[in-house]
Formats: C-alpha cells, structure tokens, sequence
C-alpha cells in the first residue's frame, strides 16, 4: 500500500483470486476482474466480467430435487490477449518462468497497470507492460493497451486478442453442482478491418448482449469467427530495446440498456467513435479526479490508505452511472460470483454513506426497491399476510431468490436453507428510505415512491404481529433475525424464532415512523395514498398499538436475541477454538460434527447489537420507552458484554457493528474490531471468501463508520448532529458531504477541535447540533469547535 497505489510483487498463483477480486475494474455499469488477459479461466485465473442488473434463472439436480437459482451472468470476456513467439507455446505465468512481476492498481485514476517480465531462456526475456481501464466517463467502454518489449533476442511475436463468449459461471467452487451455463447464440462477425464483434443472448432471461472490439497494432491484423469466440492476430516484429504496442477497446451494452434499438448496433457504433487510447485515459482521470473530489476522505495512516481502497470499489460498484439503471446492492458488487449477485439487506450499510455523497445514486437504488413493492405485495398475500414482504434475497424482479439449500463444503451435505425467513429486509429498506430524504431533503420521493414503501412495510409488521393474552403484548414468531446460526429451535419440527429483539424492535421504529409521515403529509396526499392502499383510521391504530407492545425478551437483565435464548446450552468457545483455529463458521463445524449451532448461545454476527448500530443511545432508550420497556446505559453495557463474548465474527459485517458500538461503549476495544472491518477483504480473513467477490457492505460501512460512527453524525429535523467519540487511533481525519443541497461541506477534526466549512453557494444556510450548542453557518462561513475530553 502506499498513498494512492495498490501494488503486489511478485507471482503466487495461490493468492492470485484474492489479487483479482481487489485489483477489479469498474464504472457502476459493468466491471472486470483484475486477471491475466493471457490466462483462461481455470482452479486459479477467473477472468469475469459482470454487468450491473444482467441476471439468467436456470435450474440445477441438486440433493435429488430440482433447484432454481437466478445468477448474475458473466458476460463474455473481452479481455483475452495472449503471445507467443513462433514455434512455442503461448506464454503464461503458470507455464513459463516469471523472472519478475508487479501488479500497480492506481486508485486515483482507477487504472491497471502490470508489468511481467517472461524469461525465454539463453539470457532472453520478454517484458509486458499492459494499463487497463474501465471507462468512468463513458459507462459502456474499456481498453487495454499493451507494449512488448524483447531482452537479448530479435523475433516475431503472435498476439491474439479475443471476444470468448464461451464462459460460464463457475467462479465459486461450492457452486459447481449447478448449471452455470448462462449464455447462447453466440455469434460474431466483422465491423471494420480492425474491428470485430461478438452477440449472444442468456437463456431464460433472454437479455441480448453485444460487444465490439478495436485493435490497434504496427501491424496488419487478420480476423477468424469460430463460435463462440472471434479472434483478432497480429504478427508483431520485434528487436532488443524497441516497444511494440498493441491496443484493444472494446465496448458493451445490453438490451436492458436505455435508448438503443439494439446492442451490438449500439457496441459497434460506440467502438467506431471511441478516440485512442492516450484519449481515453485522459477523459477516464478527468471522471475519477471529479468522483474523488466529491467523495474526499483524509484519514492518516494505514486506516486511511485501505479506506481509500474501499471507496475506490464502492464507487466501481455504485457510481453516477448507476442512477441510470435499475439495479440493486449487489453484496459480493461486480466483483464475483459469491450470493450469485443477489441483493440483500446490504444497502443497510451502504446507502448511508451514499446519502451525503451521491444522493442521486442511493434514490436511484430505493427506486430498485420501488419498482419491486407489487411483487412484494404479492409475496405477503402468498403467505396470508397484508403487506410487503421484500426477499432476503432479490435479482431481476425482485421475488425470493434465496437457495434453498445450501452447501457445507465441511461436510459435503446440501442442507436445507432457512434464511428467507429474515424479514427484518423490509425494516432495512424502510430505514435507507428515512435516511435518505433527511440527508437529501428530498421530500418529493418521501411523500411518494418512500411513502408508499414505508406504508406497506408497516402495514405486513402490524399484520405479521399476534396479541398474547397473557403476556399482554404483541409478538412476532417464526422468524430469523440477523443472525444466521439460529434458524430454529433445538428439535423443532419447523424453521423460526419468536420474538428476534432486532425484529421487533425496528418493526415498531418502522410503524412509529409510518405514522409521523403519514400525519406530516399534505392532505390531498394522503388522501390519495389512503384511496389507493384501502387506509383507515381503524388500521393506523393497530399500528399504534402495535408499535407500543411488541414484545422484547429479556433474560439475566440483558436483551434476548429473541424468546427462549437464554435457556440455550453454553457452548466450550476454549475448546472450539483449541481444536479448530478459525471458528468463524462455527455453524459448518458443529453441522459437520452432528451437531447444530441452535443449541447454544452462539451468533453469527451482531443481532441485537445492530440495534446500537442503527439508532444513537438517545433514539434507542426512546424506541424502548414507546415500548414500556427501560433501557438504561447500564443493561445496554451488560448486554453488549454478553453478546460480545458470544459472537464468532462469521460475517465480514460483525466486526464493523461491534467496532462502531464499542467505540461508544468500551472505547479501549474498538479499534481491534475495527482494524477487523478494515482488514476484511485485503487479509481475506474469511478464509477464501474475497476470491470470489469483495464484501461491499463491509466496505462501505468502514466508510460510514468514519463518516457517522466516530462522528456521532445523524441528520434529523433539518440539521446535522454531532457528537464525536475520537479513537486514539483515528483522533485526525476530514471529509466532504453533500448535504441538502449544500455541496462539498468540510468536517475535520484534529486534536480536539471540529472545523466545519461550508462552500460559497445560494443555498440556505446548515444548522449544526452539538451536546449543549447549536451552530447556523451561512455558506462560506467556517465553524471550529472545541470538543470535550
């Protein structure tokens, strides 16, 4: 790591997946992993391409059923080139001798660069040096320049670049008993003399895909079509000390694409006009310098040098281009082929950070949901439930995408898979729906598309919840909460939990917050909102009561991950540990040994403690207040103890929670989870799992957890609180927000003394809350403010 470069030296096949999955290029609207053009794919190079939203339903004999999965597609692969001198084989890392390599991913003008440097034998080498870009300004193009340079030998030099339109999804190894066989009708064909292109289309979802490829080159090339590739040669002449070039771009769209009549026209079109390469690279750093710019974050250190590696894959993933395009958060981004790139509960960490950046972007990704609410509204009739019950799991169309079973690679066993019972998805959007129009302001999409949302959200909780007589209060059973381990009850016939403490207690954040929008709204508004959903008064006072007495266990004076939880056997956490290591998927160790992790008190990831993760203490103590229920700082420190000493960490997510909880709680243990959350995927400490796709979530709540975690930052009621909580080892860091219509508002803080600038602008002014201070700064004006010790 250095400042703005990412570098790895040397060649280890090994670490090679891991390397690709970081060292990924992308533009919001497709991405490419960082593999060796030379190398097909294969156990150790996985050259994927992925295009945002561009899914295919196939169906697989699994376990002696028959088991639908929706996959997101890799793309043909426009990235192949290979050489060879003739006579010999083509040259690769894992066939030839590498007498030196380096990989150089330049973050601030998210460009590639390689440099390998093939030995050939009789003090003869070969040095390739290739700069690959994703296009940041123009979505739909990328380009790969390459220069050979010969070493003590004068020869001629075969390059080959291809389209491959014959790849599968066959990135993640637990999936490889499913089809992965996405794409037909391959065809190609010749543009221009030095242009080809290729077309195919995936099979179920019958999404058409064109690709057109350009290659430059100090000498004639020649084409050949053998479906499913096309395959453009050159012969290059090569002598000690002199470069050779060659230069491939390529463009790509899909018929999910807006105002095209058809793809390939579109991709050949794109190609014909596209400028050189030097031209490219120019308008592509002009496009990152701008996204940096928006997006500044000044963090010393070696925090600061992989939180800028996270922001450059978070803006990869969801850039300005995606405000176009009607996709989700893929949790794995383009990156891989991990959870299939199915859209979870994800965004919950994401749109956070996005809401003060790229607003435009978070509302474009609420709007995903938007358009999906019918098919959750049809999902909660299914199950005799009013409502929306949005999927675990969403793709294309948004109806339930997770598997059904699942494989314990321990084991060798397809089990059954339980976790479609998570509903608390819903409570997740409604949140990203309130944060966004107070970040934003935009009370145009609230009173509309979130209202909307907000309203059937609640309305499936108050229908989900049965009154218990005497218990007196309302409950919510047979679900999952957040953590994954506990699907069910030792022994239980049938899947779900009663009561998950996160469940219940965000459902009625959600119908509290349901209600104060629906009475803030204008009249005629509502009306309409009221004629269109068959709202009553009759129904908003269940939700009332609902939102009132929903029931919370607790046991031992702390919180119950949910009811009957702490009649849970202890588990030997020593012992575990002694005998296996690593025992985050302490779930696969204890199913491989007969045994289940419903047994005992073991959890995943943060399950109640998400509860600190989403609500400041004073919004937390007042959402158990509304519920009767006390909530003091002591039993919240008792039960962030109990908890803590109970958790495996089996999600990248887990570390991030409990960093940015702790960092309230127990300051002198934060920075340990923290350093977790940043170290995630750049140490792979899930063992294997970053190869196949880096954790966004993860990634951009470490970005958040700067953002709003150390800064105690809420945006409610028109004004950004503050209440900051330095680390010693995170005290100094600054960053830009877009607030309301205020762009490039600084906030830094360093030794004890808040700065907040507000940029020149015709935009009101920014109301700043602190512990006992109220601040208004017009633009152009700079607060500073001393903190407490």
């Amino acid at each position: 790591m250095t400042g703005w470069t990412w570098e790895y030296e040397g060649y280890e096949a090994a670490d090679e997946r891991l390397r690709e999955s970081l060292c990924t290029l992308g533009n919001g609207y497709f991405a490419t992993r960082g593999a060796f053009p030379e190398c097909s794919a294969d156990d150790i190079h996985y050259p994927g391409t992925y295009v945002a939203g561009c899914y295919n339903r196939l169906t697989s004999d699994v376990a002696d059923r028959r088991v639908e999965n929706e996959d997101m597609v890799n793309v043909p692969n426009w990235l192949s080139l290979r050489f060879r001198l003739s006579g010999r084989p083509w040259l690769t890392p894992d066939t030839a001798t590498v007498l030196e390599h380096r990989l150089v991913l330049h973050l601030s003008s998210g460009v590639l660069e390689r440099l390998t440097q093939y030995g050939l034998g009789n003090g003869r080498a070969l040095t390739v040096r290739q700069q690959r870009l994703v296009h940041m300004a123009d979505p739909h193009l990328a380009a790969l320049r390459t220069e050979f340079t010969a070493d003590g030998f004068s020869g001629e030099l075969h390059v080959e670049a291809a389209l491959d339109g014959g790849v599968t999804n066959a990135g993640v190894p637990r999936y490889r008993d499913l089809d992965g066989l996405h794409l037909t009708h391959e065809h190609a064909g010749t543009a221009e003399h030095d242009t080809v292109w290729l077309r195919c289309r995936t099979r179920t979802s019958d999404i058409r895909i064109g690709m057109a490829s350009r290659l430059g080159a100090d000498a004639p090339v020649t084409v050949r079509h053998a479906r499913p590739r096309t395959t453009q040669r050159t012969r290059l002449r090569l002598t000690p000390g002199r470069t050779a070039t060659v230069d491939k771009t390529v463009a790509l769209h899909t018929s999910r694409d807006p105002a095209i009549s058809d793809p390939l026209h579109a991709a050949v079109a794109r190609v014909g006009r596209a400028p050189g390469f030097d031209d490219l690279l120019r308008t592509h750093r002009t496009a990152w310098a701008q996204l940096w710019r928006r997006a500044d974050l000044e963090v010393p250190g070696e925090a600061g040098r992989i939180l800028r590696l996270h922001l450059f894959h978070v803006l990869q993933t969801l850039s300005p281009h995606t405000a176009d395009l009607d996709v989700g958060v893929p949790a794995r981004g383009l990156h891989g082929e991990a959870y299939r790139g199915h859209v979870f509960w994800d965004e919950l960490f994401v749109l956070p950070y996005l809401n003060l950046h790229f607003p435009e972007v978070s509302r474009a990704l609420l709007n995903y949901r938007h358009r999906r609410l019918e098919q959750a509204c049809t999902a909660a009739r299914a199950v005799g439930r009013r409502g929306a019950m949005f999927p675990w799991q969403s793709g294309s169309d948004g109806r339930e995408e997770t598997q059904e079973v699942h494989l314990n690679p321990r084991s060798g066993r397809w089990l059954p898979d339980h976790s479609r019972l998570q509903y608390h998805v819903g409570s997740a959007i409604a949140y990203n729906v309130w944060q966004y129009c107070e970040a934003s302001g935009d009370t145009e999409f609230l009173h509309t598309n979130g209202a909307e949302m907000l309203l059937q959200i609640a309305r499936f909780w108050a229908d989900a919840a049965t009154y218990d007589e005497p218990l007196g209060r309302h409950r919510i059973k047979g679900v999952v909460g957040p953590d994954e381990y506990h699907d069910a009850y030792p022994d239980a016939a049938k899947p779900g939990l009663d009561d998950n403490a996160y469940t219940n207690v965000t459902a009625s954040w959600v119908l509290t917050r349901t209600l104060e929008l629906l009475h803030a709204l204008p009249e005629p508004r509502r009306r309409e909102l009221a004629e269109r959903t068959g709202l009553d008064d009759d129904e908003l006072q269940r939700w009332d009561e609902v939102s009132r007495t929903l029931h919370v266990p607790f046991h031992q004076g702390v919180i119950s991950q949910f009811e009957g939880y702490g009649d849970l056997a202890e588990l030997d956490w020593h012992g575990y540990r002694r005998q296996y290591g690593d025992i985050r998927r302490l779930d696969r160790i204890l199913e491989a040994e007969g045994d289940t992790v419903n047994r005992y008190q073991a959890s995943k990831q943060a399950d109640v403690l998400m509860l600190g993760y989403l609500f400041s203490p004073g919004e937390l103590h007042g959402l158990f207040t509304r519920l009767g229920l006390r909530l003091d700082d002591e039993t919240w420190r008792r039960t962030v103890d109990h908890y803590l000493h109970r958790t495996s960490h089996g999600s990248t997510l887990s570390g991030l929670v409990h960093g940015w909880i702790l960092a309230r709680a127990r300051r002198a243990e934060a920075w340990q989870f923290c350093q977790e959350a940043l170290r995630g995927d750049i140490a792979d400490v899930q063992g294997g799992t970053t190869g196949e796709g880096i954790h966004l979530g993860a990634m951009a709540g470490t970005l958040d957890l700067v953002q709003r975690g150390l800064t105690g930052l809420e945006t409610r009621h028109g004004a950004l609180w503050l209440d900051p909580v330095p680390l010693p080892e995170l005290s100094s860091y600054g960053f830009n927000l877009l607030y309301q219509g205020n762009w490039g508002v600084r906030l830094q803080l360093r030794h004890g003394q808040l700065e907040i600038t507000v940029p020149s602008s015709d935009v009101h002014p920014v109301d700043v809350r602190l512990p006992g201070r109220a601040v208004r700064l017009a633009p152009g004006e700079t607060g500073r403010l001393k903190l407490p010790d």
